[in-house]
């Protein structure tokens, strides 16, 4: 009889509260359309890893399909990987090379990231923690998930969470922040776009190229700019489509529906609402939001360092420097749509989106540098 009634007896109060969290994840995705790719299936992975005696994770000793998809995809880096050449594949540099100048606005904008390493080692975690929290400010999940894997397995989805749930906050994180940095007059900028049609030869050089100066300068970050790169070959080369369309389709969305309910399942109500880990979870909150201030404001403030040494007529509008973050399209469409707002005509989309696809490169050089140098400073 008692086994009968072992899924009531086997609950407590806490896994209803993850219950909640779970929900209000899917709530967010639903409802508002929060980055809903992720925060859905990691919403009901909370939700079904935390059911009475959590058969789904193991069960007799024996891995679940969780634990089974957590060891095969999430331990050995593979599906924050296998997400990258999607991603590699959907991104076009072709804006980037008419205006390589924004290649400056990817790295300005990744400021963030080392303040919140600072800001968290000062108020108590370790450096290899830190790093992970601070890469947060990436705003680039695969490789938020890649660099917590390395350094801080154990609030792997604390990082997560809040690393999807900011980005999807970009258009009512980022306004606000510009709009007290800049002047109507800075924001109503005309910037001239030149239409041109960049070289094969250099759309298919580039992702050779950078990869092989990524693994002399920083072979650690072979794995992330590699296969970032990879996926952009597809892309480019003009003859794989197939392939090209089936790393942006249905391999994207297969890792990314696995790796939501993976990161999902390593929530569990005893571990989370533990007071230590808890207490570590909300200074993550704090830390993430910290970080994608920074990450706005370091690109802004550099436009406007600029434009001090430009003549007027050729001034940079300084919104774009928001779109250095990684959150690669949203952040050009939010900038674009402010500049139409402060004045009806202003076209900046193309310069923005310059911008946002130098900061997708700029996280996993961001997120290559902390793996290769962290290490050094802890030895």
């Amino acid at each position: 009889m008692e086994q009968l009634f072992i899924g009531f007896t086997s609950v407590s109060y806490m896994h209803f509260i993850m219950y909640a969290i779970g929900g209000i994840l899917i709530f967010l995705a639903v409802k508002f359309q929060y980055e809903p790719v992720l925060l859905l299936p990691i919403g009901f992975g909370i939700i079904i890893a935390n059911l009475p005696l959590s058969v789904i994770v193991e069960h007799d000793g024996a891995p679940g399909l969780l634990s089974t998809l957590y060891q095969a995809g999430i331990a050995n880096e593979l599906f924050p990987l296998l997400i990258f050449i999607g991603i590699g594949a959907m991104i076009d540099f072709g804006p980037l090379f008419k205006n390589p100048f924004m290649i400056f606005f990817g790295a300005a904008a990744q400021f963030g990231i080392f303040a919140t390493i600072l800001l968290a080692v000062l108020m108590g975690f370790d450096l290899k923690t830190a790093s992970a929290i601070g890469i947060i400010g990436a705003a680039d999940g695969p490789t938020a998930i890649y660099v917590a894997n390395k350094f801080a397995k154990a609030l792997l989805g604390p990082i997560t969470v809040v690393a999807y749930s900011y980005m999807s906050l970009v258009p009512i994180i980022q306004p606000p922040i510009i709009r007290i940095l800049t002047t109507r007059r800075e924001r109503k900028i005309k910037m001239v776009y030149h239409e041109e049609k960049a070289p094969k030869a250099l759309l298919i050089g580039f992702p050779i190229f950078v990869t092989m100066i990524a693994g002399f300068v920083a072979p650690i970050s072979v794995p992330l700019v590699g296969t970032l790169m990879f996926g952009n070959l597809l892309r480019e080369s003009g003859v794989v489509d197939r392939l090209s369309r089936a790393a942006q389709n249905e391999l994207a969305n297969i890792v990314t529906l696995f790796l939501g309910l993976t990161i999902g399942s390593t929530m569990r109500a005893d571990q989370l609402l533990d007071p230590v880990f808890l207490k570590s979870t909300l200074l993550i909150m704090l830390l993430g939001i910290v970080a994608f201030v920074f990450d706005t404001a370091g690109g802004v403030l550099f436009a406007k360092l600029i434009n001090l040494f430009l003549p007027e007529e050729k001034r940079l509008n300084p919104m774009i420097g928001a779109c250095g973050i990684s959150a690669f399209p949203m952040s050009a469409r939010v900038i674009q749509k402010m500049a139409a707002e402060e004045e009806k005509g202003n076209i900046i989309l193309m310069q923005a989106v310059s911008a946002n696809v130098s900061g997708q490169i700029g996280s996993i050089v961001a997120g290559g540098l902390v793996l290769a140098l962290v290490p050094l400073f802890v030895k």
